[in-house]
This record gives C-alpha cells, structure tokens and sequence, in this order.
C-alpha cells in the first residue's frame, strides 16, 4: 500500500477514529485503525466491538499502490497531528508502516488484518434520510440528562422513536427527563416503527461527524445496533438492552401554577443563588407570586443568598425547590429565549417547555425552610 493524503484531512479523520477506538482492549488489534487504500480514497476504520466508524477521505488523496494496513491509532495521530507539512505519505515496508512528511518520517509496527474485526458497510435497506441539523440538535437536546452513574442500564442511552411523521428523542437518568421531537418524512398515522435505545456514546459521535447541518444523512436500525451514513462517514452503535422508563407517565398532563420567564435572565439568577449551596444541599428554592419570582438558596456553612426577577404568572403564591445545575442544563438549550414553568405542588414535577416540541422535566426537592 503506498497513498499520499493531505494531512489536515488525514488528522481529522483519525481523530474522529480514535474517539472510538479504546486505549486499551482485552483484544489488542482493537487498539488500532484500520486503513485500505482504493480507487481514489483512503478509508480508516475504528471500532470497541459496541461503536464502530467507517470514514473516507476522498479529497486531497492520490492512491499510488492500493492496499491496507492496520496500525496504531494513537501513535499514527500523534504523528500526523505534530508533523509540518501539507502532505503525508502512506508506505507499508515490510512489516512495518512508514509514514512520511516532509524531511521527517516514522516507522510503525503493524497488527495483522485478518484479526481486525470486520465492520460491514451501511445497509439502506428501509433507511430513513433526515436532515443532519435535525438530529444533531435533538441530541443536544436530550443527552444530557441521560444517566451517568451504575443503576439502570436502559437509561445510559437516549430513547430514539421514529414514526407518525416524528423523530422523538428522550434521555432520563430517574431525575429528570428530557424529551424533544422534530417533523420527519414517515408515513404519518402509524404507532412508531422504529424504538431502540441508542448509547449517549454513540450520539455524541454520529452528531459529531454531521459537520453541516444541511447535509442529507440515512438512518437504519436492526435489532441489535443503529447505523447513520453521512456524505463520508458511517456509525454504528450497538443498542442497549432493557425497558425504558414509560416517561410519558412523567408528563403532567394540567398544572395549576404556570410561569413564563427570560431563560438567560433565570439562568443568571439561579447560577447567582445558587453559589451559596453546597454538595450537601444542592437545591434552589422558586418561590412565585403575581408578577415576580424569588430565588432563594442556603448552606450551613456558606450562608443564604436570595435573587428577585419578573415574571408573567397565573396560579395561587406557590413554592418549589430544584436542583440547580438541572434547572440550568436545560435553560441552556432553551429555543427562543424563553421557558414556562408549569407545576401542581411543591411534591410533584416541574414541567419545563422550553420550545415548541421541547418538554424538560425536573423532580423537586424538599428543602428546610
């Protein structure tokens, strides 16, 4: 294999790969990329068995012998990433892999081919095309509030559903939930065709390999793993296993308190008020009445602060505590600038919409008063 590739591009692309790729594997080869040079296109394969990338690298590449190669994924970017020039030669000699730039060079030792697991190419087959923007912006939407801590293995993913004309997306870590939904071109009228609970890893990589957001992308589920192509690259992510929370029993269908706020101004505020909690007592206590809010927070060994702001409000004086930083992750990806709070009791969960088809749910605390 001998290939000349830009080196810029030749980075990103590694990057990309050693997103996927573990530092360290029970399995050694998996700590590699796998690189085959064809046509007029370099293509680097990564994967831990569980999220797998495919990217190719069209532009910038002469391919002079064709071939593959797999070797270190770290050390090769490390390489690439530091020399100077604009170009890097690709020579396998031997058994080694030599990489060039310039006046400088390296010689790698390579891994067997043949051992590398095989990732099979995208399937079109009952693909869904969407628009790139659009699934990236439900995942920053939604993944956030995915579980991060050992409990329930369900919830260390984000819920995808598609049908009835919409691509719905939810993350829940038991404390608060997430859910938005977007326009989609499904057969509109039927149950949803498609639930599967894709890991937080593996939305973070599809979004981050949709570079513009007005790219055509296809999307494909089998029962065991979800695969996205976009214009140079294909993902894929094996499901998690389990039931997801029935979240549409956390939704409050009617609330009596309703409030319209300034996301950014709230977001201050909480953020000024809650400088005076600690780990311990990590709460913000809303309290509302006609026209105004009143945050208040407090710790034993910090003191208490309190912050006032307007806001438009219907219901009886009424009081309900939060954690903080859950109140914030989702007033960070408020839509228009604005965020209705909608509650019953003090006891019950804090509805949170903050777009048209953005819903953000929050348990409450109970805190001393």
């Amino acid at each position: 294999m001998k290939v000349l590739c830009s080196r810029e591009k030749l980075r990103e692309g590694l990057a990309l790969a050693n997103s996927v790729i573990p530092n360290k594997s029970p399995k050694p080869v998996l700590t590699n990329v796998c690189m085959t040079a064809a046509g007029d296109a370099l293509e680097l394969v990564g994967t831990d068995l569980d999220v797998s990338l495919r990217y190719r690298i069209q532009d910038s590449v002469k391919v002079i012998e064709p071939g593959t190669v797999v070797v270190s994924a770290r050390v090769l970017h490390d390489f690439v990433r530091d020399f100077s020039g604009e170009t890097v030669e690709i020579d396998t000699k031997d058994q080694n892999c030599v990489v060039r730039s310039g006046e400088d060079s390296a010689e790698l030792v390579t891994a067997d081919a043949d051992e590398f697991p095989e990732v099979k190419p995208f399937d079109e087959h009952g693909a869904f095309s969407l628009q790139a923007g659009t699934f990236t912006a439900l995942v920053n939407k939604t993944q956030f509030a995915a579980a991060r801590e050992q409990g329930r293995y369900a919830m260390h993913g984000v819920l995808v559903e598609i049908g009835d004309g919409l691509l719905k997306m939810v993350g829940t870590d038991g404390r608060r939930l997430a859910l938005a939904n977007a326009p989609m071109d499904t057969q509109s009228g039927q149950r949803p065709q498609k639930a599967a609970i894709v890991p937080t890893r593996g939305t973070q990589l599809i979004s981050r390999v949709m570079s513009d957001p007005l790219d055509q992308v296809k999307l494909s589920f089998t029962d065991s793993q979800i695969g996205v192509r976009t214009r140079n690259a294909e993902i894929f992510a094996r499901l998690l296993d389990g039931e997801f929370p029935r979240y549409a029993a956390v939704i409050p269908a009617e609330s009596r308190n309703y409030c319209e706020a300034d996301a950014a101004l709230l977001e201050r505020k909480i953020r000024l008020v809650a400088n005076v909690t600690g780990e311990e007592a990590r709460a913000v206590r809303f309290s509302l009445s006609n026209g105004r809010l009143e945050l208040f927070g407090h710790s034993a060994g910090r003191g208490e602060a309190r912050a006032y702001m307007p806001v438009e409000y219907k219901g009886q004086d009424a009081e309900i505590a939060f954690n903080p930083d859950y109140v914030i992750d989702g007033l960070k990806n408020s839509e228009n600038g604005l965020v209705k709070l909608e509650f019953n009791e003090k006891t019950s969960p804090g509805k949170f919409n903050l777009g048209e088809n953005y819903i953000y749910i929050v348990m409450p605390i109970t805190i001393d008063a």
